[in-house]
């Protein structure tokens, strides 16, 4: 189910620019019980993702009703937000009215094996392009992560790693990479190209107010496969453990549980209810 501007629609005019040139930002959330998890983060990174390409942000309240309107219980939820509609060419009118959607589908299933013993991670030929405009931002433009993701079909394989220019890694193709060495708690720099996802920025919250030490920094493939740990997050699936990266295996690290409960600590916190989910216990 989804709806444009508010109204059920499952189309979109031509000449909207998403549709012409990626021209636009979107968000991801999970919802759990009719509440969104971590709904004012995710709303806060899209206003800036707006700003950064010079987009109007619609307001929290209009959002929000429109979310309201698809009553979402446990659901994954995007919202996309384009520049508009116009006429064949780049340039585009200073007041030109954004066109909002917001969607629902299934959750994806994530089994409890996977956050346990790990995943299996590749690296990617597909290199995230150096853009520092873009640097961050959640656009519409995907293509690098879409040709990435068709250099395997192997259904072993959870995810895969892309690196620079420079060979530095700078995200999994729809993921985050977070990484623990020398009891420091890191990420990867996304100052040059990446996108920036709320759940790496809950990760490290949840590790510092348990008094861990983190940082962005600089990783290299050799570096990253030295580590004590790694992990995989997005909004979706969570707090995932790399069980295997190019023939370098990790063992169940027992950082994961302790990380795994402080982000859930948060998650309960930072839930917004939109939906009122009736108690079936009672009665």
């Amino acid at each position: 189910m989804r709806l444009l501007n508010g109204l059920p629609q499952d189309h979109i005019s031509m000449a909207d620019r998403a549709f012409q040139f990626g021209d636009g930002v979107f968000r991801t959330m999970r919802c759990t019980g009719g509440a969104i998890e971590f709904w004012a983060r995710h709303y806060t990174r899209l206003q800036q993702d707006c700003a950064a390409l010079g987009i109007v942000c619609p307001s929290e309240a209009i959002l929000l009703e429109d979310l309201r309107c698809l009553t979402p219980i446990d659901a994954a939820l995007k919202i996309i937000i384009t520049r508009g509609e116009t006429a064949r060419g780049y340039v585009a009118p200073d007041q030109l009215a954004p066109n909002r959607i917001v969607q629902l589908a299934a959750l994806p299933a994530y089994p409890e094996k996977l956050h346990q013993e790990g995943v299996k991670v590749r690296v990617c030929s597909t290199q995230a392009s150096w853009q520092p405009a873009l640097a961050g931002v959640k656009h519409l433009n995907r293509l690098e992560n879409v040709l990435a993701r068709r250099e395997w079909s192997d259904p072993s394989i959870f995810e895969g790693l892309m690196l620079d220019r420079d060979g530095l890694v700078i995200e999994g193709v729809m993921s985050n990479v977070l990484v623990l060495c020398d009891s420091v708690l890191s990420t990867p720099k996304l100052e040059q190209s990446g996108v920036s996802g709320v759940m790496c920025e809950v990760v490290f919250d949840a590790a510092m107010q348990h008094g861990w030490r983190v940082e962005k920094r600089a990783w290299t493939l050799d570096e990253i496969k030295k580590a004590d740990a790694v992990w995989l997050t997005n909004s979706l699936m969570g707090l995932l453990p790399v069980a295997e990266l190019c023939d370098q295996y990790f063992s169940p690290n027992a950082a994961q549980p302790l990380l795994s409960a402080a982000v859930n600590q948060l998650r309960q916190k930072e839930k917004f209810a939109i939906v009122a989910v009736p108690d079936m216990t009672e009665g």
